[in-house]
């Protein structure tokens, strides 16, 4: 696949419309920057049935559709976070922890105020913690596409708190998806803790997710997190040291 066929601009401009176009831009993203996705890629519908069965909640729609589509893309989902498999779902405090920081520093949740008790002699829900105006303002919450939230570990639990990450469900993983890739373990791959900005020659992004910024260079593409890091994914070796001659510096790996 080349830039022709895999337009990561609009892909990214057409995720934010629907989680229909953040599946899209997975799907494209990954058979761009790595392998396609196959159809031994997600997670079989009875797993995730198991899994509604065992916490008494329906898992959103958007939830679903990700594990189905790319959950066993370790990939995708586990280079440096992990996404939880269906038989690891649960609830803390309110919200549904689907993801976990390597080193159990946060926990990424969707709220249980936003999704539907799988039967009525489950209180799994009713979980306290979270109020859906902490979430959305007060607002309506889109049930197939909720909204998630982070929980940092703290040594004082008291303070511990859920607070709001993205929007939808769809984008957090798209996120994820992208995120995770430029983290993978690999010869075109790399990482540098940086705050100065790109060079020219790098063309901004959509933005897409929170605290990251996204630059497409010739045959590379950087993440920049929190203005601190960079995470960068090349197509070939030769891109790649076109990216340490045009951004030097301590990279990880040269």
């Amino acid at each position: 696949m080349d830039e022709t066929e895999f337009d990561i601009r609009a892909a990214m401009a057409e995720s934010l419309r629907g989680r229909a176009g953040s599946w899209a831009l997975v799907s494209g993203f990954a058979a761009y920057w790595g392998e396609p996705l196959g159809p031994d890629d997600g997670f079989p519908d009875a797993d995730l049935d198991a899994a509604e069965r065992r916490l008494g909640l329906r898992l959103p729609a958007a939830l679903r559709e990700a594990y189905r589509l790319f959950g066993r893309r370790a990939d995708l989902t586990s280079n440096h976070d992990v996404l939880l498999t269906p038989d690891e779902l649960f609830v803390l405090d309110g919200a549904l922890v689907y993801r976990a920081e390597n080193q159990g520093c946060a926990h990424w949740g969707v709220p249980t105020a936003c999704l539907v008790p799988a039967g009525p002699d489950h209180s799994a829900a009713e979980g306290g913690g979270i109020e859906r105006g902490d979430v959305d303002g007060g607002g309506g919450v889109d049930r197939e596409d909720p909204p998630t939230v982070i929980r940092m570990d703290l040594a004082d639990k008291s303070l511990e708190r859920w607070e709001p990450w993205e929007e939808h469900f769809s984008t957090a993983a798209a996120v994820m998806a992208m995120t995770e890739k430029l983290l993978e373990d690999h010869e075109l791959t790399d990482f540098i803790e940086s705050e100065d900005d790109l060079p020219d020659g790098f063309r901004e992004l959509p933005a897409l997710g929170r605290g990251c910024r996204w630059y497409q260079g010739p045959g590379v593409l950087v993440s920049v997190v929190e203005e601190a890091w960079m995470a960068a994914r090349a197509r070939t070796p030769e891109a790649l040291e076109a990216l340490y001659e045009a951004v030097p510096g301590d990279w990880l790996g040269e």
